[in-house]
């Protein structure tokens, strides 16, 4: 027993003890911040692969933005990735930062329906789809159940099948071979349930949104009730979003 206290006492928690406030180390990029600096408007433009970028003024959708960080590196006057990850929203158009703003990308709980808070408040079981995703994502939402993010701590799970399901995550585009799958799963899904789109391709299509071979008919039928942007998206801005979504504040 001593030995297993020492153990303990020498490596520490495994798990991040708040999520909503933990550091994130290297590289990461997460919400931006544009100055009010002027720059070649329309160079900046054509330095994004995927449209994310619009100017007059400059804007950055992160629905669409993989993430790269070219825009930063060519212009590091202008846009500085911070190391925020709280950037899901239950609002689209939040997701779309504007030079001059330095303010926070969080979910709107008056936009919230009622059912949300009062059924999936204390436990929320999901059922991801993978519809043509690049495994990215996939990996992301892995990990958010791995030792050290413990998702199930707050209740959330992914389950094997959509009837024991409170509601579908969507990862990837959605080909036009996995639209009929994603319809199916939904359907089976009992009422109340939500749809929560995991990553840029999710959102936007990302670098297939303009492909013939995806239908995203789909997500023009119902609500969206979660965008959880990221390229891929972060464990930690994964939780924060559920969380956020579900719990009142």
């Amino acid at each position: 027993m001593l030995e297993n206290l020492k153990i303990v006492y020498h490596q520490g928690k495994q798990f991040i003890p708040d999520v909503t406030s933990a550091k994130v180390p290297g590289i990461f990029r997460g919400r931006p911040v544009i100055s009010l600096e002027k720059v070649d408007e329309h160079e900046l433009q054509l330095v994004c692969p995927v449209g994310a970028i619009e100017t007059s003024p400059v804007r950055i959708d992160l629905g669409k933005c993989t993430f790269c960080g070219e825009c930063a590196r060519r212009f590091p006057t202008k846009i500085e990735f911070t190391k925020d990850y709280k950037i899901s929203t239950n609002i689209r158009e939040r997701l779309v930062v504007t030079e001059g703003e330095d303010r926070t990308i969080e979910v709107d709980p008056t936009k919230v329906r009622s059912d949300v808070h009062r059924v999936l408040g204390q436990s929320l079981k999901l059922r991801q789809i993978s519809a043509a995703g690049d495994n990215s994502c996939e990996w992301e939402l892995n990990a958010a159940n791995n030792v050290q993010f413990d998702m199930s701590r707050f209740g959330i799970d992914f389950v094997a099948s959509p009837r024991h399901a409170d509601g579908i995550l969507i990862t990837g585009p959605i080909s036009e071979n996995m639209a009929e799958p994603v319809q199916l799963c939904y359907d089976a899904t009992p009422a109340p349930k939500i749809i929560v789109l995991a990553g840029t391709d999710a959102i936007s299509g990302g670098i297939f949104g303009d492909s013939p071979a995806i239908d995203r008919s789909f997500l023009s039928k119902y609500p969206i009730d979660l965008y959880i942007p990221g390229n891929p998206c972060h464990p930690l801005t994964i939780i924060n979003g559920l969380k956020d979504l579900t719990r009142k504040k």
